[in-house]
């Protein structure tokens, strides 16, 4: 049968872990027999769907390894049911103030555990999908404003705290409304979503993002990165969207798609907030379409 989710089993009792196995065999199990193997797990590059939590375990108890995901971005809205022998209703209701989703009392009843986990990955999958629709930009696919003015929050703070570099590209197609007037919106939509996966492309660290900021306008973040960096990727952004060589009989600098591009950097003297790094990508971006397009400043 497909397989519907990955469940992290953590109990110290192996003939529990077994149980369970067997119960969810249509699921990826992978099993802890302890907390502190849970919480290495659980941070590890393939993280559960779902943990299934014993609560009573030697050393770290479930209690304990639930604040610890709780309190870890990373794991945080990882949706985690308590195994319990037969909890108490302050039991119960002290694992809930931590944040677990539910209960399951041993022994185990097979159709209740089914049914629980079931209904709790249905519910996951559910939010995860809202929360991609939600940073998400619906015609290119890429990140939206949203996910942008985030991401741009936390590098900032990051960088900060490290004492580190980040710089922004601010990127704007040109005489993208002539191009509308002549091919259609249609061919417009096509046009955003090409230049917004070439783009994306071009930024191919993991911690780089690329996002739409609105219209045919796009932003690149880009941590760990001084103003020369930045300038370097923005040309070869630029040489990316001449190379997809998208016909444009309404620009006057060529006859196919090209884009102006705006870089600042924190490692300029002068930029104490995200929002001024921003306003000088724009004043950057301004400057490049001013100087005839086409072409990159900062």
């Amino acid at each position: 049968m497909e397989n519907k989710g990955r469940v992290l089993i953590v109990d110290d009792e192996k003939i529990n872990c077994s149980v369970l196995i067997s119960l969810l065999e249509n699921y990826t199990t992978v099993i802890a027999l302890n907390g502190e193997q849970a919480i290495q797990r659980a941070l590890s590059d393939k993280p559960p769907d779902l943990i299934l939590l014993d609560v009573i375990m030697p050393g770290l108890d479930g209690y304990e390894v639930c604040r610890v995901l709780k309190e870890n971005e990373k794991t945080k809205n990882i949706p985690i049911i308590f195994i319990t022998v037969k909890a108490t209703e302050a039991e119960e209701a002290r694992g809930l103030n931590l944040g677990a989703v539910d209960y399951i009392s041993k022994p185990f009843s097979p159709a209740i555990v089914l049914a629980r986990v079931s209904n709790h990955m249905e519910l996951k999958r559910q939010r995860d999908l809202l929360e991609h629709l939600y940073i998400t930009d619906s015609l290119t696919g890429i990140a939206n404003r949203r996910r942008f003015d985030l991401s741009l929050e936390h590098e900032w703070k990051r960088a900060a705290r490290m004492k580190g570099c980040i710089s922004l590209i601010m990127i704007d197609i040109d005489f993208f409304k002539q191009f509308n007037d002549i091919y259609g919106h249609a061919a417009g939509d096509d046009c955003l979503q090409k230049v917004a996966q070439a783009l994306d492309k071009v930024c191919a660290r993991e911690i780089d993002l690329v996002a739409r900021y609105g219209g045919e306008e796009f932003v690149a973040v880009l941590p760990s990165t001084d103003i020369e960096g930045a300038m370097t990727v923005a040309k070869t952004m630029k040489d990316c969207i001449i190379a997809l060589e998208i016909p444009h009989e309404g620009t006057s600098i060529g006859s196919c798609i090209s884009i102006s591009l705006g870089v600042s950097s924190n490692s300029n003297k002068g930029i104490e907030a995200p929002q001024v790094l921003l306003k000088q990508a724009d004043e950057a971006l301004y400057k490049a379409k001013k100087n005839g397009r086409n072409q990159c400043s900062n």
